[in-house]
């Protein structure tokens, strides 16, 4: 039977000898997703005289990791310090900061990689001369098997690193926000949509010199291997091919890039973008010293070619350009016409006006209206940089030349007019201004296009502008009114025009049918005129025939007519010596010549009131005072009698003349 005393002492010795096994650690175990960073307590080739790795055996952090699997030490020499594997999410980068290697040189910020980026062999790393500190180089998507003693990873979720310190993780939480501060951990991504650029400041490398305000383009040929760092991706290449840190020339443009945010930084600013009607005119800050392209006849200024330091001789065209803003201006030049107004409450859509405003006129006969103006401004692109090397810009040119320049030629035309000379002339006033003013802007390199007069206003509280408008207003209607009443006397006259014009239409059948008629009866006429003609031939010949039948006939008649006018004169001597025989009887038997006539007026003059009708007795009579009786008729009586005295006396006187005559 066996003593419990020894049982106990065995007992106490096997735990003795297991806690002694596991206190030396001389075996381990890493899991396959682990890392394990040897640290040796003690060593006969004593310690590391400098730096944190023991390169060569000496106590101390070992460059070496162990991965998975079972792990034998010799007892009580090593401490053994599990770590997890260094994972990089896609599309985020990490970090390095190594604590062991060379010194940084005084110029740099971070630690150079030209020699060595191995980061899973720390004895390689810091054989080819790596450095400590934060590194140029970050690490892309991917798992990591990292000595974190020599190396601490910083992500975006977690540092990976062994804490020696107890600020380490202060110090490195840290450098943590920095990063993220900058959006360091991601790619820096540049959208189409965006229309945005990234202006690059490069924190490493030499410093620029004090002739250059940006740092000019390195390392973008892509065939040169060794200094195409592609668009500072690469920071040894972009050291290699002498770039220069502070803010860089090159921008980056539509893409992704990934970029050591404690090496470059990104700002991203708008693209420049010149609108259809406009040109860009650029004043470059950076670039090399050229000779001037401007002319020998242009005094104002040097112009240089493109990727020069000075104004360009050639503007940008519509479009949208990459332009570096920290490397030069672009100053936006309209192309288009544009309006200049002298009205101080009114800018045009340039807002290069904002500063005018009315001309103040004093006129001839002593008014002082403020005068609204237009001009209508060009200029051609090619002399864009010429107005922009000459003025400085659009603005300056307006407010220190174009406003003095009008304000005193307006003033010059008002002083020469009346108010109302200059309301009524001002057309011709408008048509003047333009012809010699166009000169004028051409000596600035600008075209005018058209020059517009507005109304002169007046001042507040001045009515006399008025008054003076209110006097042209009233003649002016008065000449409306005159010309109103003219066209109403055209108009009426036009109406009765076509008043008769439609009495005409309407009466145009029986115009026609008239004027047929005529024609009509003019042929008639003509046909009868014809007619008439050939009767009349026909006639003219008869007649001939008949005058000479008749003349034939004449003469035998006359040859009649002599034989019986000589028998009839002989028949009526014979029948008149009967008669006067006759009549001498009578008078005898009426007891002579005189009474033989009183009778023969009696019976006339009885015949003569029988067949008129008059009374032989007026009915009404009138008598005188000289009237010797009452015997009715007396005057006609004396002067019947009278009368038949005479005649009978000269009736008979003569027929005693012929009685001889008679006889004989």
């Amino acid at each position: 039977m066996l003593d419990p005393i020894m049982l106990g002492t065995a007992a106490v010795l096997v735990v003795f000898v297991f806690v002694l096994f596991v206190a030396s650690r001389c075996v381990r175990y890493v899991g396959n997703n682990r890392v394990a960073i040897v640290e040796k307590l003690w060593s006969g080739a004593g310690s590391i005289t400098d730096g944190l790795i023991a390169l060569r055996g000496e106590a101390g952090f070992q460059p070496d990791v162990l991965r998975g699997g079972y792990h034998f030490f010799f007892p009580f020499q090593y401490r053994i310090h599990s770590q997890s594997l260094v994972t990089i999410p896609q599309g985020q980068v990490g970090y390095v900061f190594a604590r062991d290697g060379a010194p940084l040189g005084p110029t740099q910020t971070l630690a150079s990689n030209a020699q060595t980026a191995d980061f899973l062999d720390v004895r390689a790393f810091l054989s080819a001369g790596g450095q400590k500190g934060p590194q140029r180089t970050i690490l892309r998507e991917g798992t990591y098997a990292i000595n974190t003693a020599q190396f601490v990873i910083i992500t975006r979720d977690r540092i990976h690193g062994l804490m020696l310190n107890a600020n380490d993780g202060d110090l490195f939480g840290q450098m943590q926000t920095l990063i993220a501060g900058r959006g360091g951990f991601e790619a820096v991504v540049i959208k189409d949509s965006a229309d945005q650029i990234g202006i690059v400041t490069v924190h490493d490398g030499p410093a620029l010199s004090a002739d250059h305000i940006i740092a000019p383009e390195v390392g973008t040929q892509q065939g040169d291997a060794a200094t195409f760092h592609n668009s500072f991706q690469d920071p040894e290449k972009f050291i290699a091919a002498g770039g220069r840190r502070g803010r860089q020339l090159q921008v980056l443009v539509e893409g992704s890039y990934y970029i050591n945010r404690l090496f470059a930084t990104v700002e991203m600013v708008a693209k420049t973008v010149i609108e259809v009607g406009h040109v860009g005119v650029v004043i470059s800050y950076t670039g090399n010293d050229t000779a001037d392209t401007s002319g020998d006849d242009y005094r104002h200024g040097e112009l240089v070619a493109r990727g020069s330091r000075g104004v360009w001789s050639d503007p940008l065209l519509p479009g949208k350009y990459a332009f570096n803003t920290y490397a030069g201006k672009i100053l936006i030049v309209p192309t288009t016409n544009f309006i200049l107004k002298w009205e101080s409450d009114t800018i045009g859509q340039h807002k290069f006006d904002e500063n005018l405003s009315e001309v103040s006129l004093i006129t001839r006969d002593a008014f002082e209206p403020p005068l609204p103006l237009s001009v209508v401004v060009h200029i051609d692109y090619r002399k864009a940089p010429l107005v922009v090397q000459r003025f400085g810009d659009i603005k300056k040119l307006v407010e220190q030349t174009l406003d003095p320049m009008v304000s005193a030629y307006f003033k010059n035309i008002a002083q020469k007019r009346t108010l109302i000379e200059l309301l009524q002339e001002r057309s011709d006033i408008q048509e003047q201004a333009g012809a010699e003013m166009r000169a004028k802007f051409a000596t600035y390199n600008l075209e005018m296009q058209e020059v517009l007069i507005g109304t002169p206003r007046a001042s507040a509280g001045n009515d006399q502008i008025e008054k003076v408008l209110q006097q042209l207003r009233e003649r002016q209607v008065a000449e409306e009114r005159v010309t109103t009443y003219e066209k109403q006397r055209i108009a009426a006259e036009g109406e009765k025009a076509l008043r008769e014009a439609e009495a005409r239409a309407n009466q145009q059948t029986a115009i026609t049918q008239s004027e047929l008629s005529i024609i009509v009866r003019e042929n008639e006429g003509k046909a009868a005129l014809r007619q008439a003609t050939q009767q009349a031939e026909q006639t003219r010949t008869l007649a001939k025939a008949e005058s000479e039948r008749v003349r034939i006939i004449g003469e035998g008649e006359a040859a009649r007519m002599i034989a019986l006018a000589a028998a009839d004169a002989e028949r009526i001597t014979k029948t008149g010596l009967a008669t006067a025989e006759t009549i001498a009887r009578q008078a005898e038997a009426s007891g002579g010549a005189h009474n033989q006539l009183t009778r023969q007026i009696v019976e006339r003059l009885a015949d003569a009131l029988e067949k008129s009708g008059v009374d032989i007795v007026p009915r009404i009579q009138i008598s005188t005072g000289g009237e010797a009786s009452g015997i009715a008729g007396g005057p006609l009586a004396a002067l019947i009698g009278m009368m038949l005295g005479e005649k009978g006396r000269d009736m008979l006187a003569s027929d005693a003349a012929a009685e001889p005559v008679q006889t004989h």
